[in-house]
């Protein structure tokens, strides 16, 4: 059986490190059980976002969210965002659909993934 492993981008990892650690702490323990739901299910229970072809799941941990997707060692994190800054946004954006609605259909915020990996 090979290793799962939770890999983080660049801008995600410094997301996370700018946390506090008893935060870090409950994101990384949240994480705990992902690795069996990402192996034996489609991940029907985490929030969905899909553009051309490519599907990022979203993890709810208290007031924060995980954007993330399979990857071949496991899961890839792209960003750890806080409420607050996706409210501003789809309010800047003046969407008001459902919040995984609104992103799916926004292509700034898969700008937003994609410099995740730049940095």
């Amino acid at each position: 059986m090979t290793t799962f492993q939770i890999i983080f981008t660049p801008t995600a990892a410094a997301e996370l490190a700018r946390m506090p650690k008893e935060l870090q702490l409950q994101i990384l323990g949240d994480f705990r059980g992902l690795p069996q739901q990402v192996v034996g299910t489609e991940l029907d229970q985490f929030g969905k976002l899909i553009q051309e072809g490519r599907t990022l799941h979203r993890f709810r941990i208290s007031d924060y969210r995980v954007y993330f997707e399979r990857h071949e060692l496991g899961v890839l994190v792209h960003r750890i965002l806080s409420k607050n800054t996706l409210k501003d946004f789809l309010f800047r954006s003046g969407l008001k659909t459902p919040e995984d609605e609104a992103l799916q259909e926004n292509p700034k915020f898969w700008e937003l993934i994609e410099s995740a990996k730049q940095k």
